[in-house]
């Protein structure tokens, strides 16, 4: 399935989070039978939260995870551990409910669907179970040309968008967006680099499991491929067209129209955040719907969570995508909400509160 949607989507106005609403679900924390900020960042989420969704007392029991998946032309250059038929594969296992985002979104009681937006292997699954948006197989390789087309680049950001339309509709509070995708840890690399200025070395990992002597030719190959690119890379969306991938591209695109409609999103690990980067780059404010779920293993996730001031719920060593950091959050979430609606304030427990010293 494809749809074209107009490209100047891209330029909708951003919604903005209820600030008088954030004030009066302050105000009730300030009034809950705790020292204020006894519950830490517990507490920070829970307002955000309430700011987000327009109402002082928030919840996140329906929620809506979207894994878009898509190959890189660039896996040809050896930059994973794993062979590119993986990708057409980890989509087959998540039609049938192998992966860990499955056991996760069960756990959670969350939709959960599968985007293939493009693979070397042909993707053969039932019953629409996976939805195929076919962009190409796999995006081309970006040390050697442009990774997508304008019209591949605008088709997956499209693909984003339909994305939270579809979470939009079915009444979601809370939106993740994951990944699969070999070799997708280089193109991320490549375009958090643009976008920061930053040398392929500092923020180059081992994504799927390269040894060291791997994860050096990998920074080696991205390097080369911006110093062919830089030339002609102009914008936020330049960039992504020359070095990002399919999957990356519809993360940007779901992140920016959540923002657009006022969704509240949590943002999985480092492929996530350098999406959500490009599109706070692309439509700046879009950070305001953004709350970032875990720091990843990936070395070069710190420096873009740094950039954009984005702090992590958890730190788990955790490195798989697909969106499972941000799921594993998801309960730190519920607790934060739980705690904040459910608590006796003061008065209705008839506890005496602190001592004005003055």
């Amino acid at each position: 399935m494809t749809r074209l949607i107009a490209y100047n989507w891209l330029n909708a106005p951003l919604a903005i989070p209820n600030a008088e609403i954030g004030r009066l679900a302050q105000l009730r924390q300030m009034q809950l039978t705790k020292p204020p900020g006894a519950l830490g960042r517990l507490e920070e989420v829970a307002i955000r939260l309430a700011a987000m969704q327009n109402t002082v007392k928030p919840d996140v029991k329906q929620v809506h995870i979207t894994i878009f998946a898509g190959d890189h032309g660039i896996a040809t250059e050896g930059v994973s551990a794993f062979p590119q038929s993986v990708t057409s594969e980890m989509i087959k296992n998540f039609e049938q409910g192998g992966g860990a985002i499955n056991v996760l979104a069960r756990m959670l009681d969350a939709e959960l669907e599968i985007v293939n937006l493009g693979t070397v292997l042909d993707v053969q699954t039932p019953d629409d179970s996976v939805k195929h948006y076919f962009l190409g197989p796999g995006t081309a390789n970006f040390s050697r040309e442009p990774a997508m087309s304008q019209e591949q680049l605008n088709m997956a950001l499209a693909a984003g968008y339909d994305a939270i339309e579809r979470a939009r509709h079915t009444d979601n509070q809370l939106f993740i967006g994951g990944e699969m995708g070999i070799g997708n840890t280089a193109s991320a690399t490549a375009l958090a680099c643009l976008l920061l200025n930053e040398q392929p070395i500092r923020l180059t990992g081992a994504g799927s499991g390269l040894d060291h002597a791997g994860v050096m030719r990998k920074a080696s190959i991205i390097s080369h491929a911006l110093g062919l690119h830089k030339p002609h890379i102009h914008s936020p969306l330049d960039a992504l067209r020359y070095v990002g991938g399919f999957e990356i591209a519809a993360l940007a695109g779901a992140y920016l129209h959540g923002a657009q409609i006022g969704m509240p999103m949590l943002v999985d690990g480092f492929i996530s955040t350098v999406a959500a980067l490009t599109a706070e780059r692309i439509s700046p404010g879009c950070i305001r719907w953004f709350i970032f779920s875990h720091r990843s293993a990936e070395p070069g996730h710190g420096i873009v969570l740094a950039a954009i001031e984005g702090k992590p719920l958890i730190a788990l060593d955790m490195r798989l995508g697909e969106g499972s950091g941000a799921a594993v959050a998801v309960n730190l979430l519920r607790m934060a909400c739980k705690l904040h609606n459910e608590m006796a304030t003061f008065s209705e427990a008839r506890i005496s509160q602190k001592i004005d010293a003055s």
